[in-house]
């Protein structure tokens, strides 16, 4: 575990950005309009003490590995880079499936898409396909790890984020979005 995460707010277009950074990389990223909830969240995931970026002492290694970031991650929430940055993530308390599975989201390349099932095949468990989507629900990362280009098997939009404040269809919503910003359109499912 770790001893400090260090948080920072951007703006995420409509709802705050929230990014959280150990010593060891980027270890929470997403829309989240509550900063006490994600910074509780944060804290408990590691057992650690949780403080903003303003408050941290400037040499403190997270705090330096958020500051290192925040441009980048920065320019992913604009949609302003064409090729995902090389950023270190700390999935240090996630379980080993959830790892895999992320690690190899990660290869999905800007403007492409790939299934669940695809996804699966990839990590040697080709029966798989919804366990990736449970993974991928719990993707704390979002968009540095690129859970949006992971759609549904028959070729359309399928889920998007976990358990998070917004309703159903105004993720589905945020899924397109980024995706259409990256030249892709999926259709969404009949009904």
């Amino acid at each position: 575990m770790t001893d400090l995460v260090v948080t920072a707010t951007l703006d995420g277009g409509g709802a705050p950005f929230r990014v959280a950074a150990t010593e060891r990389g980027i270890a929470a990223a997403g829309w989240d309009p509550d900063e006490d909830a994600f910074q509780a969240d944060v804290a408990k995931r590691f057992g650690a003490q949780v403080v903003r970026l303003t408050d941290a002492d400037p040499d403190e290694p997270a705090a330096l590995v958020l500051r290192g970031a925040l441009p980048a991650i920065e320019a992913i929430v604009r949609g302003a880079l064409t090729e995902d940055a090389p950023l270190e993530v700390d999935l240090s308390d996630r379980p080993a499936w959830d790892q895999r599975v992320l690690a190899e989201v990660r290869r999905v390349r800007p403007g492409t898409t790939a299934s669940y099932g695809d996804i699966a095949k990839r990590i040697g468990a080709p029966r798989a396909a919804r366990a990736v989507g449970g993974a991928l629900g719990r993707n704390p990362v979002s968009l540095v790890i690129p859970c949006h280009r992971i759609i549904a098997g028959d070729g359309t939009l399928g889920g998007y984020g976990g358990t998070g404040w917004v309703d159903r269809d105004r993720q589905r919503s945020r899924k397109e979005a980024l995706l259409l910003r990256e030249g892709v359109t999926v259709p969404r499912r009949e009904s």
